[in-house]
Parts: C-alpha cells; structure tokens; sequence
C-alpha cells in the first residue's frame, strides 16, 4: 500500500501542534512522564542498564527542569507554581542521588522502597499540581 506524500508532513504538523493546544502544563506532563518511561525502561530491562540508557534518564529529567525554570506562574497561582518547582527539585534530586545508584547497584528492595514510598508521592503531586496549573 502507497502512502500519501502528505501524510508524514501531516504527522509532523500535528505532533507540532496538538502540545501547543494542550497547554504548557500539559506538555510539561508528557515530558515528564518521558522522564518516567526512560527511568522505568531502566529498571525493567537489566540490558538497558546501559551508559545510553542512564544518561537519556539523566536528560529527560533536564528537559523537564530547563521547560519549568523556563515558565512562569499563572496569574494568582504563585504558591501552587512554587511547590510544583520545588517538589519536581526534590523528585529530581532523590532519583539523581538515591533512586538511579540504588537501581544500578542492583539494590533491588531499596529502589522499590524509593519508588514506591517518597518518589510515588512527589510524581502524584507533581501531576495534580500541573493539572491544577493547566486550568
């Protein structure tokens, strides 16, 4: 089957501009969920354990920092954009120093206990808060 000429410029344009509607929280999301599919990868697939791997993590997390220290708060939302900011630090800097060191040593029961404990609820909070910004 012969694929229309302009079908992958289509593809391209929409990809350009569907963030666009969405709003810069909700782009802010989708990269940070990036940010937490590359970490994922790492931790299901021992293979992808890889210097490649840990620095597409590393800059995943970047792309996320540089677009938020980039933005501004929203008229009359300051605090919840200040905590958003800082709870994404705080999310950042655990998987930087703790998480990602746990993962690679192998220290299986220690990353989950990371993971699943302050890091779940950092991310949750993180996603409520861009959601409430987004509005």
């Amino acid at each position: 089957m012969k694929v229309p000429r302009f079908l992958p410029v289509l593809t391209l344009l929409l990809g350009a501009v569907l963030p666009l509607a969405a709003g810069e929280f909700a782009v802010l999301k989708s990269e940070t969920e990036l940010a937490r599919k590359e970490l994922v990868t790492m931790v299901l697939y021992r293979d992808k354990r890889t210097p490649e791997q840990q620095k597409l993590v590393k800059d995943t997390a970047n792309a996320v920092s540089a677009h938020l220290a980039k933005m501004k708060a929203p008229a009359g939302r300051g605090p919840q954009f200040k905590e958003l900011k800082e709870t994404w630090e705080a999310f950042k800097h655990t998987r930087e120093t703790e998480l990602v060191p746990a993962i690679l040593a192998g220290e299986k029961e220690k990353a989950e206990k990371i993971a699943a404990g302050i890091q779940k609820v950092r991310l949750e909070r993180c996603y409520a808060l861009m959601l409430e910004l987004d509005k």
